[in-house]
């Protein structure tokens, strides 16, 4: 067994793929329309399904906003050099909630962003940074 995909609700498609794919360095892996149940699904990622889980973006039609609640927490993304990252995110319109650094109690460094529905992104620093 592995994990596929994690799927996101998102209010946006256009949005959120420019998010996934320009800021993120994501590909659109696929994407299809579902006339009848009037949503969009959009697949993106590093790698091809078959290599790596990915992350599907459920656009349901005329919805344009999420009550994300307090359960879901956020997505890992392990990274070269996490400061560099922010940077590219601000310098790219991004939004940076918690800036590269140690995370407390710890020696690991990490950072967090938004995607454009306001799910979390954490970056983790490669060890061997």
């Amino acid at each position: 067994m592995r994990i596929l995909h994690t799927m996101l609700r998102v209010g946006n498609l256009e949005k959120s793929i420019h998010f996934y794919t320009k800021i993120m360095g994501m590909k659109v892996l696929r994407q299809k329309e579902y006339p009848d149940g009037k949503f969009t699904l959009a697949f993106v990622g590093y790698q091809n399904e078959s290599e790596n889980a990915v992350l599907e973006l459920t656009y349901n039609w005329g919805v344009e906003k999420y009550e994300l609640g307090t359960a879901f927490g956020h997505i890992a993304i392990e990274v070269d050099d996490a400061y560099e990252m922010c940077e590219k995110v601000k310098n790219l319109g991004g939004k940076v909630t918690r800036e590269a650094g140690p995370m407390k109690h710890g020696s690991t460094v990490i950072a967090f962003i938004e995607d454009p529905d306001g799910y979390k992104i954490e970056f983790i620093q490669r060890k061997d940074k």
